[in-house]
This record gives structure tokens, C-alpha cells and sequence, in this order.
């Protein structure tokens, strides 16, 4: 009988895997496994990621910005020679800025649309040949709870991640014949980097996380992972075209 669970072997991008929720992701992928590539901007965090990584399973970084046409090409080439194909794209790079709509320049916009949903446009996109080929591709994106929320501080991120949504959609659609499936998950309050700088800039925000989070609790990274894996899995070769919350019940309560 097929072990609906099994990842071995599978070989495995997570775009944003150098530290936060992608590096959580890329750890999972490999204890269970999988040959990964992450990839980020950062050359020193790509090297710490690996030093971390490495002792989990084989794992390579290749650096460059996921929001670059060029920065894509060369991520494909690369994956090609190291991997010799791919079976799943993890998108999880991405950035935020805070503030009001209004104090927001062109600049700080084009950032935030940049990072967040441009790069899943152009790493799909890159990699949707070596996807097709695999004959079970899996594209798993990762949006946030703001994707179906809204907040004063967040409304470029808002923007982006909604479009996030609703273009892992679109290519759930578009590429189902070729055997590819997109789905999303929608991280609530997770402690990372991004957002304890966001609990000294908001000094009331733990509090108000966790006093409407069922839990009572802000996630951790790792605690993504176990969706992303499912969503990988021989076990969700029917599921296309979702957005998962993970986020401890936040978005249910009103």
C-alpha cells in the first residue's frame, strides 16, 4: 500500500528558505527526506542557513532576489544542475513595511508587490517546465492571514498577499492538466524576525494577538511546516486551489 506521507526523494525549492517560516519549511522538507534548494538575497544568511540545514539531509542556496526576471533564470539553471528537475516550489519569500496608506511612497508599494506577489508570478513561472515534467508538481504558496484581513498599517502587504491568493488559484486552474497543483497557506501571527520588530513598533500588538487568537498564542515557524508537507504529499494529490489558515482559530474569531 502507498505511504501516503512519503517525501523521499523529492526534490524541493523554498523560495525565502534562509530564515522565518521558509527556513522552518526547508528543515521539515529535509528531516522527511526531501533534496531542497532554498534560496535569498542575503549570501551571509544563505550560509547560515546551510550550516543549519546541513545536518538534516542534502540541501543547497542558491542566492538571488525572487522578485528578479534574471534572479528566476538563473534559480532555474541552477536547480536543473543540482537537482535534475523538481517535484515542489515553496514560495515563501517576502517582506513587509507598516504604515498608513496615505504615508506610503511608490517606492515602499513596488517593495511590498515585489517581494510578495511578483516573485510567485516569476518563480512559477520559471519553473513551471521542470513542474509539468515531475508529472506531480505541487506549487505551495505562502499568503497570510492579511490575505483575507485588513489592518491601518498593512494595506500594500494586504494587497499582495491577497493576490497571492487569488493567483495560486489561477494556476491551480490553469496547470491542473499538467498534473500541477497550487495551494496556499495563510500563516496568522507567527514569532519571527518580521514580526517582533512589529511588537516594539506596536507596543499593544502582543496583546491584541493574543487575546483574539483561540490558542492564546503566537505560532512558530515550525508549526507551518505540517501543512506544507500534507499539501506536498501523495495524500493531497485531490487538493487544489486552497487557502489554509494556520493560524490558531484568528481569523474565526470576529
Amino acid at each position: 500500500m502507498e505511504n501516503f506521507f512519503d517525501l523521499t526523494g523529492r526534490r524541493v525549492v523554498v523560495t525565502g528558505g534562509t530564515s522565518g517560516i521558509g527556513l522552518a519549511i526547508a528543515q521539515a522538507f529535509l528531516q522527511a527526506g526531501a533534496r531542497v534548494v532554498v534560496t535569498g538575497r542575503s549570501a551571509t544568511r544563505g550560509a547560515e542557513a546551510l550550516t543549519h540545514l546541513q545536518p538534516h539531509g542534502e540541501v543547497h542556496f542558491v542566492q538571488g532576489d525572487a522578485g528578479s526576471e534574471a534572479d528566476a533564470a538563473v534559480m532555474e539553471q541552477f536547480i536543473r544542475q543540482e537537482l535534475g528537475g523538481l517535484d515542489t516550489l515553496v514560495c515563501a519569500a517576502g517582506t513587509n513595511r507598516r504604515m498608513a496608506p496615505q504615508d506610503l511612497t511608490l517606492d515602499d508599494w513596488e517593495a511590498v508587490l515585489d517581494a510578495n506577489l511578483k516573485s510567485v508570478f516569476l518563480t512559477s513561472r520559471a519553473l513551471y517546465p521542470m513542474l509539468k515534467d515531475s508529472g506531480d508538481g505541487r506549487i505551495i504558496t505562502v499568503g497570510s492571514m492579511m490575505s483575507v484581513l485588513a489592518n491601518e498599517a498593512s494595506s500594500a502587504y494586504a494587497a499582495a498577499k491577497g493576490g497571492v491568493v487569488q493567483f495560486t488559484r489561477s494556476l491551480a486552474v490553469s496547470w491542473a492538466p499538467d498534473g500541477i497543483r497550487a495551494n496556499a497557506i495563510l500563516p496568522g501571527w507567527i514569532d519571527t524576525p518580521l514580526t517582533r520588530q512589529a511588537r516594539k513598533d506596536i507596543p499593544d500588538l502582543d496583546e491584541r494577538v493574543t487575546s483574539r487568537t483561540p490558542l492564546g498564542r503566537w505560532g512558530k515557524p515550525e508549526e507551518m511546516a505540517g501543512t506544507v508537507l500534507f499539501l506536498a504529499s501523495p495524500a493531497a494529490r485531490f487538493v487544489t486551489g486552497t487557502a489554509i489558515p494556520v493560524d490558531g482559530g484568528y481569523v474565526i474569531r470576529g
